[in-house]
């Protein structure tokens, strides 16, 4: 094997490990965001993991953040503004990372 074909595995496995940590950090997001917007909006017991379901399945809809956001923004309406929920958004996927990184 040459050294060109160890480089290119090496950057495939730095490739899959990124794609898998940034996968679990969304993941963990959308179940902190359902768990902040279940509260607020009084759920609690299985209403609450009722409710985080419905979130993780909304993210399924199509790429990227927009179809959770859309989600959470019409539960809040009259609640929350969407600005607090980008923000909330924002500051979760932070947390997640960190806690992946530091293997929690």
């Amino acid at each position: 094997m040459t050294t060109f074909d160890e480089r290119e595995r090496g950057f495939e496995s730095k490739f899959a490990r990124d794609e898998e940590q940034a996968f679990r950090a969304l993941a963990r997001r959308n179940k902190a965001l359902a768990l902040w917007a279940g509260a607020i909006l009084g759920k609690d017991g299985a209403q609450l993991d009722d409710y985080v379901r419905e979130i993780m399945r909304a993210d399924l809809q199509e790429a990227g953040d927009q179809d959770v956001f859309r989600k959470v923004s019409a539960d809040l309406q009259g609640r929350e503004d969407p600005e607090a929920v980008r923000a909330k958004m924002a500051s979760l996927l932070e947390e997640a990372q960190e806690q992946i990184a530091q293997g929690s």
